[in-house]
């Protein structure tokens, strides 16, 4: 897994969460991202490639097109590594930023 100051540089793109909380419904095509998204086909496709470069996202060729999904073991990781970081008790009843 990446440094946590490297995810959180690869999360630090709004554009990025975005893409991981659509992905979250299922698997999807650049294409399909870019339409629900409101954005290029091509900057889908390179935040895709940062995504999956870090581990984030998986792809699957299903015919002509790629399908993209979430790497749930990844992001079940990273959740862990934000609870140890996190000490404001958001785990126990609703975060107050302390």
């Amino acid at each position: 897994m990446k440094s946590a100051a490297e995810l959180f540089k690869i999360l630090s793109v709004d554009k990025r969460i975005e893409i991981i909380e659509h992905l979250k419904k299922g698997s999807m095509c650049v294409n399909s991202l870019a339409a629900s998204l409101k954005a290029s086909p091509s900057a889908i496709s390179q935040h895709l490639r940062v995504l999956k470069s870090a581990g984030l996202v998986e792809d699957e060729r299903k015919g002509y097109w790629i399908h993209y999904s979430l790497n749930r073991k990844f992001l079940e990781e990273a959740r862990q590594r934000l609870n140890r970081i996190c000490t404001c008790g958001c785990l126990s009843g609703g975060c107050k930023g302390k």
